[in-house]
């Protein structure tokens, strides 16, 4: 029997047209809801709902891609208590998002790659993905409050 899967699963990605045997199917994947009949309806539904999400994945990257031109070149700047070298406890992700916050730029903590634990005074190359395809690079600089 040919069936579409509505979720992951051992068989494949959601989407999938596989074929199982009649009664896994019928007992067990339709009535949990992890699969449909292959069916020409349920062939339609399947493909306008690929193409809808086509178009919203296509809008997501359009607005990563404008926030990245928007980002190229930003160096977040924080001033943080420090002795002599070190700063008292370690910058964060959302410590991060906050001075991008304040300089208007809405971004997820999140999506902040920071290869290491800051904990001391100095500059550091960080990256925010802003889509799966869409990573902008960023510095960030500590100083010392004085």
């Amino acid at each position: 029997m040919q069936i579409i899967l509505l979720e992951p699963s051992k068989l494949g990605k959601t989407g999938d047209v596989v074929s199982v045997k009649d009664g896994y199917a019928r007992n067990w994947l339709i009535p949990q809801g992890v699969a449909a009949p292959a069916t020409s309806r349920n062939m339609k539904t399947l493909e306008a709902q690929i193409r809808s999400r086509q178009k919203i994945q296509a809008a997501e990257k359009a607005v990563a891609e404008d926030l990245a031109s928007r980002l190229n070149g930003v160096a977040v700047e924080l001033t943080v208590r420090a002795g002599e070298g070190k700063i008292y406890g370690a910058v964060t992700h959302a410590d991060v998002a906050g001075s991008l916050d304040k300089l208007g730029f809405d971004v997820d903590k999140r999506k902040i790659d920071m290869p290491k634990t800051v904990k001391e005074i100095g500059e550091y190359d960080i990256a925010y993905r802003a889509h799966p395809e869409v990573t902008i690079p960023m510095k960030l600089v500590v100083h010392a409050a004085k």
